[in-house]
């Protein structure tokens, strides 16, 4: 799907693979324009970044030093984070006023 006029990707979730980053990040940028995306990671992502980081650098743009040096993953834990990617604690979006006057009804 192409969805016009969308110039910024936020990434909630690291992509376990490289081909799932360009994917989501291919909302932005399309047909000559310039788009940003913006990807937060935690310490248990590290392993998945250097591949993701190789991407964005051939790509021009810049990669912080400590990422590029970060250690290559075996093929085994590729698979294993493909299969089973980590599992994260939901988030609330609603703020908690909203939750709170939603129990008082009840």
């Amino acid at each position: 799907i192409d969805f016009k006029g969308v110039n910024m990707v936020i990434n909630y979730d690291l992509p376990t693979s490289a081909v799932e980053y360009i994917h989501r990040i291919g909302r932005t940028g399309r047909a000559g324009h310039r788009g940003k995306a913006v990807t937060f990671f935690t310490e248990d992502d590290k392993p998945l970044l250097r591949s993701i980081a190789n991407v964005i650098q051939r790509a021009g743009c810049p990669v912080p030093e400590y990422i590029k040096h970060l250690p290559k993953l075996q093929s085994k834990q590729k698979k294993k984070f493909i299969k089973k990617p980590l599992t994260r604690e939901s988030i609330c979006t609603t703020p908690k006023c909203f939750l709170k006057k939603g129990k008082r009804k009840m």
